[in-house]
């Protein structure tokens, strides 16, 4: 397709090829040619007054030197008159060409002097794909550029601090969009989910936000503020025993353009897939996140249905067998029957020694009624009790008729809302199959991943590995 400069140039041609025809003497002397440069030019005979019907007013009356054929060879400095119809960057994506990178479609010496790369041509040849880069120490200047580990794809072995600053190329930025085409750093501590070792901090000088693990192909919106303060990016790499890599795209996103707000994931298809940061079967679910998983409502849909990606990938905290059997026996340590030390290989540990058991919590994961209506004889914290419906991670899920719960807000809904334990559905709501489906007809489409602050793990690392949900939008019932 052409772009909107190369169609000025056809318009201008075709308005010659008529001048010509119709009018032999202004017509002569005048050419459409490209230069060796690849730059679209118009040429003018010597008396521009000529050119007048045209509007092309652009200079004096005054005579100039005729064209020399050494302007076809590529000495365009030698001629004064001649419209460049391709120095200004098309903006427009293009496709490197190892089908690798999104680029931006623009001419080779602007591509040069804003520091780009050329990866293959674009706009009918016309224009150059150019890839814009940034690692550690470099500013981000450009609307979308792919930040990357030093001497990437090369693996890092090294301790090292890491920073990079992205400024807003314009006022109309409204945000950031990050895609983790690879990220690969340090894993968080297996027993509390917080990033302790290797981590990311995405900082736009009102909030930050923690990442660390593995991340490749998911992404974040960052929102820009409103003056010009820019958005850094700082890795902390504190050891020499871990390698890491990463690959990061940033795109500068306009208001019309933004995710909702409160959204830090925004999915906008009619089917896709959703899951936890660090999602992997022998990862960790990072402690102190707590944002929403936004999906853009389609047209014609009125409903959304969620399913595991498979029967395992559903693992917030252990389940209920395991959640009771580890609760009892914290409880009769409190009570000084047993030695801390016997309990679960140590994980309830500091929850012992705290006597405060009412973070241990039941959720909607599989287990009997006896189980599901789970006592906890110490602690206080309603908030966490199970009569307070609460889990200490969980993932919440808004019910038909339900006002949805936003983060930061500790109100529990009536319905089945929150969804822990090693099974998205409760065993009553798993079809003749054993299958798990949930529904729901609220808009708009939001699930809260709300996981409190690290704490000793209940269960095997298997049992916070985290969520991987399927989603597909419901059309409306007539």
């Amino acid at each position: 397709m052409l772009s909107r400069y190369h169609e000025i140039f056809v318009v201008l041609c075709v308005a010659v090829t008529v001048a010509r025809a119709s009018f032999p003497s202004a017509g002569s002397g005048v050419q459409c040619m490209l230069n060796s440069l690849g730059v679209l030019m118009l040429s003018l005979p010597e008396m521009t007054h000529q050119w007048s019907f045209l509007g092309l007013n652009f200079w004096s009356t005054r005579a100039t030197n005729k064209v020399s054929n050494k302007l076809l060879e590529g000495d365009a400095a030698r001629f004064s008159r001649v419209l460049n119809f391709f120095p200004v960057p098309v903006e427009e994506e293009c496709l490197s060409e190892d089908k690798r990178r999104q680029g931006t479609c623009m001419n080779t010496y602007e591509c040069r002097i804003q520091r780009g790369v050329s990866h293959g041509p674009c706009a009918l040849g016309f224009g150059v794909c150019c890839i814009f880069t940034a690692s550690c120490d470099n500013e981000v200047q450009n609307n979308l550029t792919y930040v990357t580990s030093p001497g990437f794809p090369n693996l890092i072995d090294r301790p090292m601090n890491c920073t990079v600053v992205v400024r807003k190329i314009d006022t109309e930025v409204s945000q950031l969009r990050i895609d983790f085409v690879h990220f690969n750093i340090g894993q968080p501590n297996a027993m509390t989910g917080v990033c302790d070792g290797d981590v990311m901090i995405i900082n736009n000088s009102r909030t930050s936000f923690e990442l660390c693990g593995w991340n490749s192909g998911q992404h974040v919106y960052v929102d820009a503020s409103e003056g010009n303060e820019p958005i850094t990016l700082n890795f902390r790499l504190p050891s020499s025993l871990q390698s890491r890599m990463w690959e990061m795209r940033v795109v500068q996103l306009g208001f019309e353009q933004r995710a909702p707000v409160g959204c830090l994931q925004y999915f906008r298809s009619l089917n896709g897939t959703l899951r936890t940061f660090n999602y992997l079967p022998n990862g960790r679910y990072l402690a102190r996140h707590d944002h929403l998983l936004c999906v853009r409502q389609e047209r014609d849909m009125c409903g959304i249905a969620y399913q595991p990606c498979a029967r395992d990938s559903f693992r917030i905290g252990p389940g209920r067998s395991n959640a009771t059997s580890n609760v009892n026996a914290a409880s009769a340590t409190s009570n000084g029957n047993a030695s801390t030390s016997a309990i679960a290989g140590g994980n309830l540990n500091s929850i012992a020694n705290n006597s405060n058991l009412a973070d241990v919590v039941e959720g909607s994961g599989a287990g009997s009624p006896e189980q599901q209506e789970m006592v906890l004889t110490t602690g206080t914290n309603s908030a966490s009790s199970p009569f307070g419906g609460r889990c200490r991670d969980r993932i919440l899920i808004p019910c038909d008729f339900e006002e949805f719960i936003t983060p930061g807000s500790n109100v529990a809904g009536v319905c089945n809302l929150e969804h822990c334990g090693n099974s998205l559905c409760r065993r009553d709501e798993l079809d003749a199959e054993g299958n798990c489906r949930v529904e729901t007809w609220t808009t708009p489409f939001r699930i809260r991943v709300a996981f409190g602050p690290g704490s000793n793990a209940i269960g095997t690392l298997a049992d916070n590995a985290g969520m991987c949900l399927t989603y597909q939008q419901l059309a409306c019932i007539a």
